[in-house]
């Protein structure tokens, strides 16, 4: 790969690219809440079994997916798993996300020149969502799809670890244990993402919908998700 192409990978799964992902837990506060995630060792289960349970089953093989069509500049296929995309958040905070993240990262798109005029024109004719709008940022760095979803992967779960941290809460020490765990899983995760087709990609974690639905509600919160 690339220097220029590992260079824009680590800067899509930056924490620091303007996009608002930091303040989203995904109902991981609302699973430390209802003390389903409420020490180190309970957050770290809980963000494993996210990962391969929804993470590795959703979003990593729609990412792939999208990555293809916009190298191919198909268009339809596009906007068919973006629409895919908005179907699987079965809850008003987790569609706000999604939506919100992958306007913030068009907007970004709009002022660099990893995408053209035509990429984002056609996302922005759709409600963009963040994976379909992150496939079309990093299907131009040229990097392997693999490598393009290990950034992705990686840039989620560093977001989730700050989020354990701040909601749990958990030291500095904790998260990189977390965040420990989670990289030594992220690569078998890639690699049943990239064995799924349209008919092996869903979305079933009816625990996350749950609690998502409890979060909307929550007396006290600090994150939007």
């Amino acid at each position: 790969m690339l220097d220029s192409s590992l260079i824009q990978l680590m800067w899509l799964a930056s924490p620091a690219l303007p996009i608002g992902g930091f303040s989203y837990s995904e109902c991981l506060e609302a699973a430390v809440d209802t003390a389903r995630a409420a020490t180190e060792s309970d957050a770290t289960r809980w963000l494993v079994d996210q990962l391969h349970l929804s993470l590795a089953r959703s979003d990593l093989p729609a990412v792939a997916q999208a990555i293809s069509a916009w190298r191919a500049n198909d268009g339809i296929r596009v906007a068919a798993l973006n629409a895919w995309v908005l179907q699987t958040r079965e809850s008003s905070e987790l569609r706000a996300q999604t939506e919100q993240m992958g306007k913030s990262l068009l907007d970004w798109l709009r002022n660099h020149t990893t995408a053209t005029p035509d990429q984002i024109e056609l996302l922005a004719q759709h409600q963009p969502t963040y994976p379909i709008a992150y496939a079309l940022a990093a299907s131009a760095t040229q990097a392997p799809l693999r490598e393009c979803l290990l950034a992705y992967a990686f840039g989620w779960a560093e977001n989730m670890v700050q989020a354990a941290i701040k909601s749990v809460p958990l030291g500095q020490s904790a998260g990189q244990r977390i965040l420990s765990a989670l990289t030594a899983q992220i690569p078998p995760a890639v690699d049943h993402a990239l064995a799924l087709d349209d008919e092996g990609r869903q979305a079933f974690a009816p625990m996350l919908a749950i609690l998502s639905s409890q979060h909307e509600v929550q007396y006290s919160r600090l994150f939007r998700s």
